[in-house]
């Protein structure tokens, strides 16, 4: 992209409907294949800054220079939105700004809303938007003194003979820290390991009423959006931000999401399921970036297409 294109997307009018894009994109996804319930994941990353760059500074949760983005996906991957901040904020500083446009898209959906984050999002600020706005969530909580009372029975270690597969006991109770304005439902996990003196405990926050293994089960999904923005480093290298303005950075981001969510759409919606595990890579280098021969009739243009990795009938189910 040329210097006069990247300034011309960097005021702030054409920034705002690129950032929009990307939302759009899943509600014309949604108008024709409707979506059951809609499922939130919301993570931060980190976006490596070489140089004297706007906005570089140095954090020190990942040990570097960088840029902090903030990204959204619904439970198929699609990147809902997305932004782009300077490197030594808080996890979820702004959130709001990334929350807020997605979750009034969605409030006239007739579906079942949910929203997962790690401990960084365990802020009652969010606690109380999400319940407001009647969405079930489950949020890692950090531990503290208290907590851990609460669940001093589970932390005496099983009687017996230690057997390789971990042990797990659940606990769910009520918890009102002082910031928050109410009691909430708090779920606690205890593992044993073998080989391990102390146990792994975890606490989850959520107003969800499902049995205490269900909402555990429900949080570890999480992990998901982790993969999904690994991916958009590997193929995409979406972190590749090397302008020297932070305003031309934060449009080369959006492009790069724009990008992301087209090849998903692609692999979700158009690629039979036998290989709904290829990555974007994969799928750029079999599918699109194929070598092919035109050959032209007074006609017709036929377009011979080497069958090496993707073979005809698979090529046919993809079209249709």
């Amino acid at each position: 992209m040329s210097r006069f294109e990247t300034e011309l997307l960097a005021t702030d009018g054409n920034l705002k409907n690129l950032t929009d894009l990307c939302g759009q994109g899943v509600d014309q996804v949604d108008d024709r294949v409707p979506m059951k319930q809609l499922i939130l994941h919301m993570d931060s990353s980190e976006s490596p800054t070489h140089g004297q760059q706007e906005g570089s500074v140095y954090n020190g949760q990942f040990g570097r220079t960088c840029f902090h983005p903030l990204l959204c996906f619904n439970q198929y991957g699609d990147l809902e939105r997305a932004m782009l901040r300077h490197g030594n904020v808080h996890s979820t500083d702004d959130c709001r700004s990334i929350l807020e446009p997605v979750v009034n898209r969605c409030q006239h959906k007739s579906v079942e809303r949910f929203f997962r984050g790690d401990a960084a999002f365990a802020n009652p600020a969010i606690y109380e938007y999400l319940e407001d706005k009647r969405f079930f969530y489950a949020i890692r909580l950090p531990a503290n003194n208290l907590l851990h009372q609460k669940i001093d029975h589970l932390t005496t270690r099983p009687v017996g003979r230690s057997s390789f597969k971990p042990k797990m006991f659940y606990e769910s109770f009520m918890y009102q820290a002082q910031s928050w304005n109410k009691a909430r439902r708090v779920v606690a996990k205890v593992e044993w390991h073998y080989g391990e003196l102390f146990p792994r405990i975890g606490f989850i926050v959520t107003n969800l009423n499902w049995h205490t293994k269900s909402v555990v089960r429900f949080y570890n999904k999480r992990g998901t959006a982790e993969q999904w923005i690994k991916e958009g480093k590997i193929d995409l290298t979406w972190t590749r931000l090397s302008c020297h303005a932070f305003r031309d950075n934060e449009v080369s981001l959006q492009l790069f999401t724009l990008a992301y969510n087209l090849g998903n759409f692609l692999r979700r919606l158009a690629i039979p399921r036998k290989i709904k595990y290829w990555t974007l890579t994969t799928l750029r280098e079999k599918l699109i970036k194929i070598g092919a021969k035109v050959i032209r009739h007074a006609r017709y243009i036929t377009f011979q297409l080497a069958g090496v990795t993707v073979p005809r009938k698979l090529f046919e189910i993809i079209l249709q």
